[in-house]
């Protein structure tokens, strides 16, 4: 296990480096994109048309952003993760598409994603749940916000971060996963619990 801290734009090489286990944390542009934004942004593309960023190289945070304005500048109150698992039906064809390096979220996603990943050259990072203080604390700046009229939790915000962190890479780019590792370890434990209950 190492710790690691980038900086965005993030090289397929760096990530590559990456394994489970990992921690990381990240400075530089990161975006925070769920259901919406992730529609939007890939029907944009599939209809030929740029996104307002390239996203190529950055870190997409998987969060609704609690943001408040004073003295016409944004700023953000609190940055929980929201579910990553909402994401899966669209994340391997946004990672394929913008080659966005690194995926922050809570929970961990399905198996097209983590072959996306692998296949990409992309990692999840996870973060921790409940700490949204902690997050927005890394959130220096608002660069620009974009798609405000998905409502504030489904815009797409442009941050400025400072060692945004600590992330436990959770789904690196060799196919490993931790939170299905976790849980077939579970299921060998409940069988063997199981099977001694059945026998006393």
């Amino acid at each position: 296990m190492a710790v690691y801290h980038l900086k965005t734009p993030i090289s397929e090489e760096q990530v590559r480096k990456l394994k489970v286990n990992d921690t990381l944390y990240v400075t530089g542009t990161m975006v925070t994109a769920r259901d919406e934004a992730h529609k939007r942004a890939l029907d944009l593309h599939n209809n030929n048309k740029q996104l307002p960023i390239n996203l190529e190289g950055l870190a997409l945070f998987h969060c609704g952003p609690i943001v408040k304005k004073v003295n016409n500048k944004w700023t953000v109150v609190a940055a929980g993760p929201t579910t990553s698992f909402r994401m899966e039906p669209l994340q391997a064809d946004f990672l394929k598409n913008f080659k966005v390096r690194l995926v922050i979220g809570k929970g961990g996603m399905g198996q097209k994603t983590v072959d996306a990943m692998q296949k990409c050259g992309a990692v999840y990072g996870a973060f921790t749940g409940g700490a949204a203080i902690l997050a927005a604390k890394a959130i220096k700046q608002v660069k620009n916000v974009e798609w405000l009229d998905l409502g504030m939790p489904e815009a797409l915000w442009i941050l400025q971060i400072e060692d945004f962190g600590p992330l436990t890479v959770a789904i690196d780019t060799y196919g490993n996963n931790i939170f299905e590792d976790v849980q077939n370890k579970a299921e060998i434990k409940r069988r063997t619990i199981y099977k001694k209950l059945s026998t006393t």
